[in-house]
């Protein structure tokens, strides 16, 4: 209840529920609400990883083209006769590589984590491109599609993976010295530097985990459609670095958390499937999102500022 009370998110999705109730859309039937839940568990999963990345204060906008090449890798694999277990293991190690180069870069050779993941994501979505020359590729295994096509009790597996990541996520950040190194270092890095902390371990640590989540969720989303796309991503970075921040998780580093986080994924993307809905034009939803994102990191930062002067 405390983290709700600070949540100026969490107001705006109870907002859009309201509102939602007097609408006469297709919104509260069981078709929409649980595609709803499958597309926010695919990037609340990507937010669990980049959240690590954000509280170390870095960022990271290669976790949409990791999620694509990853899914692709998965299928390459599985069609070449691979066995799936091995197949979705190499594809995740492949987005835990690109997390440990943006890791090494970021971090060993003190480059900015902005413009790093973004030629990262720039790299990693041509090396997709290649290998699928562009065109969407189909998994001849149908035991692929099972891993998230299908639900348990009703609720969709990509869901129950995207909860148990959370929870691990959780745990890792609140009960272990990594989690613990991840605050002090994002809080103050000088500081935490002196006191002990192997703060060059734990950032890079931090960001092959980030790469690693994306690739996780990559082969989820890829057994979902039983299809890699290689743009699959290209909207991700921005939507959930954004969803992120808009939770709580400050790019200030050293603040924020997995509900935090979630909550921020949750109401942009409870916004999107709103005005979707609602019939509203692409353009205009953009340009709604773009407000949204800008007011609410604009009242975090003013109550921050409050806050210092307060001090």
């Amino acid at each position: 209840m405390k983290i709700l009370g600070k949540q100026k998110a969490v107001i705006a999705i109870l907002f859009m529920l309201l509102v939602m109730l007097f609408t006469d859309s297709n919104f509260y039937t069981a078709g929409n609400l649980f595609n709803l839940l499958e597309a926010v568990s695919t990037n609340a999963i990507i937010a669990f990883g980049v959240t690590l990345a954000v509280i170390c204060k870095g960022c990271d906008l290669s976790v949409g083209s990791v999620m694509a090449m990853s899914g692709i890798i998965a299928i390459i694999l599985i069609n070449g006769g691979m066995h799936m277990a091995l197949a979705i293991i190499l594809a995740v190690l492949s987005g835990g590589l690109v997390g440990f180069i943006n890791g090494f870069l970021i971090v060993q050779q003190k480059s900015e984590a902005f413009i790093i993941t973004l030629g990262m994501g720039m790299l990693v979505q041509g090396v997709a491109l290649l290998l699928t020359n562009a065109n969407p590729v189909s998994a001849s295994n149908p035991s692929f599609q099972r891993i998230s096509g299908e639900s348990w009790l009703g609720i969709p597996n990509i869901a129950l993976f995207m909860i148990v990541l959370g929870i691990l996520t959780f745990l890792l950040l609140r009960f272990t010295s990594f989690g613990r190194n991840c605050y002090a270092l994002g809080g103050d890095y000088e500081v935490a530097e002196h006191s002990g902390i192997n703060v060059i371990k734990t950032k890079w640590f931090a960001f092959v985990l980030t790469g690693t989540f994306a690739a996780v969720a990559g082969v989820l989303a890829a057994s979902r459609m039983n299809t890699g796309l290689p743009i699959a991503g290209v909207e991700i970075p921005l939507m959930v670095n954004c969803g992120v921040v808009i939770g709580g998780t400050s790019f200030a580093g050293g603040v924020g958390g997995v509900p935090q986080s979630f909550i921020g994924i949750f109401a942009m993307f409870l916004l999107r499937n709103c005005m979707g809905m609602l019939g509203i034009h692409p353009n205009v939803q953009m340009l709604v999102l773009g407000i949204m994102v800008v007011l609410i990191i604009a009242l975090d930062c003013y109550a921050i500022k409050r806050k210092k002067e307060d001090v």
